[in-house]
This record gives C-alpha cells, structure tokens and sequence, in this order.
C-alpha cells in the first residue's frame, strides 16, 4: 500500500520543482549582529490535487565533525508546527521578545545541517485545502517521502549525510512510520540504482508511541509526584476512572490502537479534579500552573513572542513563505489533530523492534517534570518490548542493563540506560519540551548518540560524565555564530607566535651558556698545570653497569629459577663502589691517571681534606 500511495503521490508532485536559489534566506528579522547563518525556507508540494504544500525551515550545519549530518525535527500535536522546535528548543535562535532573536547555546546545528518540517499538511505555514486533511500515518509518511524526494533534488548535497530524525510527543508516532517508510524506498531505490538514503538514528524526546503503555501512567505518576493525596475525594474519583482505563485495555485490541479514548479521560478528570482557584496543573510541566481549562495550553511561556514574530509580514517574506498561505501562523490547528485520528493506524512502538533489528539506532528521553508523556510511560513502553532475543534492557536472563548517573558541568543531569541499540535517557527538572529546559544537556546528547568527534575542530568541550567518569570532547558550547573554531585557533596562532618568541629567547641563551663553558674550558686549562684531578677508575665496572656485564656473563642463565652462583649474585651490588671516595681539586704531583684506593677495610673510609673543594 505505502509502495502504491508514495508513486501515486510522487509523480504529478515532482513536475513542479524549483531550484535552491528560490529557497534561499537573504535576511531574518531581528537576527543578531553579524553574518547570517546560511539556511532556506520554503514550501515543498506533496499533494498536487488537493494544494497540500508541507513548509519546511532549513540551517546549513556551522562545522563538519568527522562526517557530513542531517537532523530533521518534528514536533507532535498532530497538527502542532516544528516551528516550536526552531525557535524554542534545538533551533540556533531564540526569541527575546516579539522581534528580536539570539543565539541558542545548545543549538542542534553546530555539527548537523538542521531540517524543521511543518507536517502533515495544514500545520502551521503548511496549507492543503479544508478538505483535505489528512486521517493516517501511513498517508502521512507517504506524502514525507514525496517530499524528501524533491527536497533531495532540490540539495543534492545532503542526500548522502548521515540521516537522523527526531522528535516530541506525538512525532512518537511520526517518526517511526517514516524511518519504515525509507528503509522501504531504500530497497526499491537500490534495485533501481538510485541514491539509499543513509538513516543511521532515531531521537524521540517524552513520545507518544505506546498509548497501551502510557496510558496506565497517568494515575501512578500523580501519586509519585505528590499531585493527588489518597483518601480525599479528588483521589476515589480519579482512581475510578483508572479503573476505567485498566479495563479498556484488558481488550486485546487495545494494543494496536493509537488513541484509547477511556485512559485519556482520566488526564482530563485528573487536571480538572485537582484545580483550584480557576489554576490547574500545567500537564507538560507539574512545577507550573496554568489557567483553567489549558491547563498548560499557554506554555510555554515563549509563544507570546513566536507567534506575533511569525506573523509579521516581512518575516513570512523572509521565510519564503508562499502568499497561498494566507491564515496566519499557529502553533497548533485543531482542525488537523481533529482529522488526524489515526483510526485504522499501527502504534509507533510496534514498528520500533524491526528498525532496532535492522541496526537503526534509537534513543528515546524523557523530562521527569511532564505528565501527559510522562517518563513512566516510556520505561514500561521499554519494559515490555521484545527485540534482538530480548524483552526491555535485559542483558542475561534475569539480569537488566544498569542505569548510570549522568552528571553535565558539575550537577546531576540525568540517567543512562543502554542495550542492544536502545538507549534511554531521563533528563533531570526537565518539561515535555526537554531541549526547551536544558538546551545544552540536549546537545551533548545529540552528539555523542550521533558519535560526532570534535577531535580536529577545537571549541570548549563541555564537562559531561558518566557515573563519574569523563566522556570523550564532543559538545562545544557557548560560542554563537560558528566563531568557537576561530577563536581557538586564533589562540593557538597566539601561542605559537609566543612559543617562538620563547624558542629564540632560548636560543640566545644557549649560545651565552656555550660561551661561558668555553672560556671556563680554558681558565681550566691553565690552572691544570698547578693543580691535580684525583678521581675513580675501576676495571670491574668498564664496559657497562654491573647489571649490563651480568647478562653478558650469563646470557642464557634464567634469574627467577636461581640459575646463577653466590658469586654472581654478589656482583649485583656494585663491588666496592659504593665504598671508594674521590676527590676533585686535590693538590696531587703524580701522573693524572693514576688511580687513588682506599686502603682500610670496608666501612673504613678516609674523609676528604679540609682543603678539598
């Protein structure tokens, strides 16, 4: 089916394409000072029939590490625009306020060129017309082939990176139809010789993936985070409706079911049961409050700047936006999560052991701080997976892959969990929006699952450790603009120029030095005449140490079995060195090569002359 709907989509949408220059960003409004970083926008057709357009943001990565990378990220919803994920989260700006942007220190495209879409069709600068919303993943994933198609014409340059997609939320669902969607174009596209498409990792932050799993986590998560008190009436009330839930899912077909629609009412019971005062708890981050019913809809707190931002005309002018866009930017339209039930769709987390199987790297990781994913989902979503022999982060029979502390410059970061492909990581006071919290944190992690090696690129490497332990430079941080490269080396040109400065400063020295010694060389000379050298020659020890003319005695003799005699033994100890004295500057009439001994028995020894020097 997925082979039928990408040809019947991919035909009439590749007959319009464009050329790269029209996707080029000249200018972005309120951009810090400085160059532009280099990046195109624009829309892409996927659907010609029904003017379904996917919108799509794109950044040119700032260095090369080791190997070319593309990232792209999806936010979730369905219907919410990965505009959120540009300007708040992994993007290399954040909004100030309504029009002014800066840097973002923990920016995913330092070592990735960067790939935000706005899918399916209709979300956010994405348009297709009211009618035409999409129902399935499998429709959805067909027209994201379609659209990586052409966006390949468009940059040939990328088609061959290492190819990484990520995500939040429902793109838990996403991201997995898509990644099966090109390890199928890749058999076909290798049988007609076209270009495969390298995927090398799946990343997918506080995922929707396994309602089946997620859906009793709701009431426990409560509990554990102090949300609810048993005993009060708030309590009996939520705990029936879990009871509620528990029993949907005792259906069998609950497995295979996207959305269970009995477990999302204790959510909503949840928030509403424990509000106060018109506040409720903020469902993607417990520590905040949001107003009644939201509940979290307002956060974060950043959206009041992007949409205005988003609206303005010369941005949309700016972003290549096309003027058949014409409603304004949102962050998510209703009108296309109502549509996108997923009905007749396969859950995210039963596509996820056969990606793993066949080598696919996936790292999934969770905010402690989020409620509606939360991360107790997530660790039974792992719990009960079956892939590679294996269920979850077994390792032997009975015994279960280790969690390590996660520490980053010095304060507790998270947890590590790693087993045949799969890793997890639960980030620390983090929300749903995790890269939105700890920008920097998330970077780190991005590079060493993407095994980016800095080795050769200078920057400030963070200090990131593993139950204590340093892990290999692969995150520079803190320098906007892609200067971190320069300024380093523009220090190792300052160091050099010093070192230089040093070596000559050494160099004069060493000829000052050399011609004091020669001159001390022929004052010597001539006191020599007045004066005798009385010093030490002993015949045992010619030729090498005591050490060196043993082997050479007993070349074959073997030490640690005793294949030596006493006296051997004996001339380990350098004999009657250790008992001669000498002395330098003695008055002395006789031949200079005479050799002076002591005349006592061992231990006698005769003290130098007061006159000796």
């Amino acid at each position: 089916m997925l082979s039928w709907s990408l040809s019947l989509l991919l035909a009439p949408a590749l007959a319009a394409a464009s050329s790269a220059a029209d996707y080029y960003v000249h200018s972005l409004p309120g951009a810090p000072e400085g160059p532009l970083l280099k990046m195109h926008a624009g829309h892409i057709e996927v659907d010609l029939d029904n003017n379904g357009n996917l919108f799509f943001w794109h950044y040119q990565n700032r260095h090369i590490a080791n190997r070319q990378r593309t990232v792209i990220w999806l936010n979730g919803g369905p219907g919410c625009s990965s505009m959120d994920g540009a300007l708040m989260e992994v993007g290399p700006y954040r909004l100030k306020d309504d029009h002014t942007l800066e840097y973002n220190k923990g920016s995913w495209d330092e070592f990735a060129n960067l790939l935000f879409v706005d899918q399916p069709v209709g979300t956010g600068f994405s348009y297709v017309n009211t009618d035409s919303y999409i129902h399935e993943l499998d429709e959805m994933s067909a027209q994201f082939m379609v659209f990586l198609e052409k966006f390949f014409q468009l940059f040939p340059e990328y088609e061959r990176d290492d190819l990484y997609i990520a995500g939040e939320s429902y793109a838990g669902m996403h991201i997995p139809h898509i990644a099966t969607a090109i390890q199928a174009r890749n058999k076909d596209a290798e049988k007609e010789g076209k270009t495969k498409w390298p995927l090398k990792g799946l990343l997918i932050g506080n995922g929707w993936i396994s309602p089946y799993d997620q859906s009793p986590s709701y009431f426990e998560f409560a509990q554990r985070m102090g949300l609810v008190k048993e005993g009060t009436q708030a309590y009996r009330q939520i705990e029936a409706l879990n009871s509620v839930c528990l029993a949907a899912l005792d259906d069998p077909r609950s497995k295979e079911m996207v959305n269970i629609r009995q477990c999302e009412d204790v959510l909503q019971g949840l928030t509403r049961l424990t509000s106060k005062d018109g506040k409720c708890v903020n469902t993607y981050d417990i520590r905040l409050q949001d107003t009644y019913p939201e509940c979290g809809m307002n956060w974060p707190p950043d959206l009041t700047n992007i949409t205005p931002y988003l609206r303005r005309q010369d941005v949309r002018q700016a972003l290549n936006v096309n003027p058949a866009k014409t409603a304004g930017w949102m962050e998510c339209n209703s009108a296309v999560s109502q549509t996108f039930l997923a009905s007749h769709s396969t859950p995210g987390v039963k596509l996820l052991p056969a990606l793993l199987e066949s080598d696919i790297n996936i790292l999934l990781f969770s905010g402690d701080q989020d409620l509606i994913c939360n991360h107790l989902g997530t660790e039974t979503l792992i719990h009960n997976m079956k892939w590679k022999g294996a269920t979850g982060f077994e390792t032997d029979p009975g015994v279960w892959a280790p969690r390590h502390d996660w520490t980053f410059e010095g304060e507790p970061a998270g947890l590590y969990q790693y087993a045949r492909n799969l890793t997890y990581v639960l980030f620390y006071n983090s929300s749903h929006m995790v890269p939105f919290d700890q920008p920097r944190q998330t970077r780190d992690m991005l590079d060493r699952f993407m095994r980016v090696d800095i080795a050769s690129i200078g920057g400030r490497p963070a200090d990131s450790r593993i139950d204590g332990e340093k892990l290999p430079q692969t995150s520079v941080g803190g320098h906007p603009n892609s200067t971190a490269a320069e300024e380093q080396e523009n220090k190792k040109l300052k160091e050099t120029e010093l070192h230089a400065y040093t070596k000559s400063g050494e160099a004069i020295l060493v000829v000052v030095i050399i011609g004091v010694t020669v001159w001390g060389f022929f004052i010597w000379r001539s006191r020599r005449s007045h004066r005798g050298y009385r010093g030490v020659k002993n015949p045992d020890i010619r030729g090498g140490s005591v050490l060196d003319r043993f082997h050479n005695k007993r070349s074959t003799a073997d030490v640690e079995a005793g294949d030596f005699d006493e006296s051997e033994l004996d001339a380990l100890h350098s004999p009657g060195l250790d008992r001669e004295h000498y002395v330098v500057g003695d008055d002395f009439s006789g031949d200079e090569d005479e050799v002076h001994r002591p005349t006592g028995k061992t231990g006698d020894h005769r003290q130098p002359s007061a006159s000796s020097s």
